[in-house]
């Protein structure tokens, strides 16, 4: 599904790849579609059509800005005024570690947790909900959803754009298969770096267990 979605987006040309890219990313944080397909994915790839000239890259960037905020502001509202039956639902209740870590990160860090957590997909789609549930003021939700969705709706967008230019260069000067070859090279660290995350994540969780469990509870 992931890979046919791609070749879709890439197939598309002009307003279109606007629309798919910004529906994507409202998607992602207003309806949890970052469960399925994380919006940065829509964002890079759309930065690398602009690379191809299909697109601009600059009314990219202002559309995915804009599609992240107001994205997030709707997720911010369902979570306040429908609260703890989306939270309760089947989907959410096998991440339940993660939801109550993403709470427990806006209680400790408040507006912080939401700019931090536009950078990792699990919480981009579930911290706007679970500010709004919160009851996080909503001037303090705009602040920070604002400043998060420009720096990452530009910098995701420059680093798809970037991308798109080296692969063109590469492929001009070793090849087609060569340039592949790259980039797999670079997906497979980006997987491994992230895998890592989480078995250090992990460990740290089973320590913190063992720790509270304490020398005498054996």
């Amino acid at each position: 599904m992931f890979a046919s979605v791609v070749s879709w987006v890439a197939g598309l040309s002009g307003p279109v790849v606007y629309g798919v890219v910004a529906g994507l990313v409202f998607c992602e944080d207003a309806l949890f579609f970052g469960f399925v397909l994380p919006g940065e994915t829509a964002v890079v790839l759309g930065g690398a059509l602009a690379a191809q000239q299909k697109i601009s890259v600059v009314w990219l960037a202002v559309i995915v800005v804009l599609a992240a905020i107001a994205g997030d502001f709707v997720g911010y509202q369902i979570g306040r005024h429908v609260g703890q039956p989306i939270l309760d639902s089947r989907p959410l209740r096998r991440h339940r570690d993660r939801v109550d870590g993403a709470r427990d990160l806006i209680r400790r860090r408040g507006g912080a947790a939401v700019f931090a957590g536009r950078f990792v997909a699990f919480f981009r789609a579930i911290m706007p909900a679970l500010a709004g549930t919160s009851g996080m003021p909503s001037r303090v939700f705009l602040v920070y959803n604002a400043a998060g969705g420009l720096v990452w709706g530009v910098s995701f967008t420059l680093l798809g754009y970037f991308a798109g230019h080296a692969y063109a260069r590469v492929e001009h000067v070793a090849g087609r298969v060569t340039a592949i070859v790259i980039v797999g090279v670079v997906v497979l660290a980006v997987v491994i770096w992230r895998l890592r995350g989480h078995l250090h994540r992990k460990r740290d969780g089973h320590s913190g267990a063992d720790d509270r469990r304490g020398p005498n509870s054996r």
